[in-house]
């Protein structure tokens, strides 16, 4: 008799006041906390099984604040799922004084986790728009990749939720995000082919309908990481 799977469950999207269901893949707001999620010394519990189960004692000297600085770096690790990434970009400008070329902040630095062995992804983002009517602080296309960043992830993902929020919030002519990162869970474990990095990209509007747009996107962007410690 074959075994029925559930299905993933969709995670919950607060959005002020409101809360709306989304699937994983299109969750964009701060993430409601499951219904069973453990308290602090049930997380501290669980680094304490590892430990025993990697084959080391948690109760010696050199591990035995172990499992409270492992639940302190996730809550850092992790801090994006209590933001919300379309609330970064809700202030912007209006005066402009005509500007409608290319806004690119380049060589954005993250650090995210995989979601399949939650091992670290080192990269850094390209995030380009092409405005209309309103522009952004630039600081603010960094934050917005570091609220997706600080989730579990899977680039492609991290790529598509970046250009997404962009292009939902400030409605601009065209989005365009690349994406490059290393992950250990392919450098340090499985095939162990470290150098290796991952380039994924997003292009909406403009960006995608028109070529030469594209290319001058990619002019500036510059060649990508091909050799060397990638990301630093």
């Amino acid at each position: 008799m074959e075994k029925t799977v559930p299905g993933p469950k969709p995670l919950k999207v607060v959005d002020g006041d409101k809360i709306a269901k989304a699937s994983p893949v299109d969750g964009d707001g701060p993430i409601a906390p499951v219904a069973d999620k453990p308290d602090r010394a049930e997380a501290e519990d669980a680094v304490r099984t590892l430990i025993k189960w990697a084959g080391d004692d948690p109760a010696r000297e050199g591990l035995a604040d172990t499992p409270s600085r492992v639940v302190r770096s996730f809550e850092e690790f992790f801090e994006g799922y209590a933001q919300c990434p379309r609330d970064i970009l809700e202030r912007t400008f209006e005066e402009t004084d005509g500007y409608d070329e290319i806004v690119l902040l380049r060589d954005i630095r993250f650090e995210s986790h995989c979601e399949h062995h939650m091992a670290p992804i080192i990269g850094k983002a390209h995030v380009a728009y092409l405005p209309f009517r309103r522009i952004v602080g630039i600081s603010k296309l960094a934050r917005l990749v570091e609220v997706f960043a600080r989730r579990l992830q899977i680039q492609e993902r991290l790529t598509a939720q970046i250009a997404n929020t962009i292009d939902t919030v400030l409605e601009p002519k065209g989005v365009a995000v690349v994406v490059e990162a290393a992950h250990q869970c392919m450098t340090t474990r499985g095939v162990h082919k470290p150098g290796v990095v991952m380039v994924t990209s997003r292009m909406l509007g403009a960006f995608r309908d028109d070529a030469s747009t594209r290319r001058e996107f990619l002019a500036m962007v510059g060649n990508l990481t091909s050799e060397g410690t990638p990301f630093s």
